[in-house]
């Protein structure tokens, strides 16, 4: 089966969702967290909401650009599955970074429940713990 540049689609992601100029467009006022160290502060140290899918942690940070890191454990699936579930949380996360307020390191850890979530059922538990932590701007309701 062959696709036409621009006509396939993720399943799950309607194009009423999001407008054609999210497409592409790099995360603006996020940075990634990447060493253990940093994952084991926000562990130890951090505000955390839990839901059937995800782990959200959170804590403030003195820099004015929030940073972000993902946790997907050899328990979730292999690596096909593991890397599908992670590149459904950074594109939920590029899309609502806007609502997220700034200035905060985040960590989300993925369960094993997540590997059988649609797009849309990691989406609303991400947004759900997001807005647990207070994290959502005022006025967003995240839908």
């Amino acid at each position: 089966m062959f696709f036409r540049a621009g006509s396939f689609r993720p399943k799950g992601i309607s194009e009423s969702l999001h407008s054609r100029e999210d497409r592409g467009r790099p995360l603006e006022f996020t940075s990634t967290i990447k060493q253990n160290y940093e994952f084991r502060r926000l562990y130890s140290k951090g505000k955390s909401c839990a839901n059937a899918y995800l782990v959200v942690y959170c804590r403030k940070n003195r820099a004015g650009r929030s940073r972000i890191g993902y946790t997907v454990s050899n328990k979730v699936g292999h690596a096909v599955v593991r890397n599908r579930i992670r590149r459904r949380l950074r594109e939920i996360y590029r899309l609502h970074e806007r609502q997220i307020a700034r200035g905060y390191d985040l960590v989300v850890v993925s369960r094993v429940r997540a590997c059988t979530a649609d797009y849309h059922q990691l989406e609303a538990a991400f947004l759900s713990a997001c807005a647990q932590l207070g994290l959502l701007a005022e006025g967003d309701d995240g839908v």
